[in-house]
């Protein structure tokens, strides 16, 4: 498996990488996996998103 590509912290494609990468786990749901930490990377997800969106129009969260 190749390592995702990174940024700086201050660059949008960082924040969404990481919220493919939340993502990709909250979907990978496995026996004995707990619903509510599937949920927390969901939420995770979201939130790098939404990071990533303010960093690209200049907006302080």
């Amino acid at each position: 498996m190749t390592q995702p590509e990174r940024f700086l912290p201050d660059d949008p494609r960082e924040w969404m990488g990481r919220a493919r990468g939340n993502l990709a786990r909250a979907k990978r749901r496995a026996p004995g996996d707990y619903l509510e930490d599937l949920c927390f990377d969901a939420q995770q997800a979201a939130e790098k998103a939404r990071k990533s969106l303010f960093i690209r129009r200049g907006v302080e969260a």
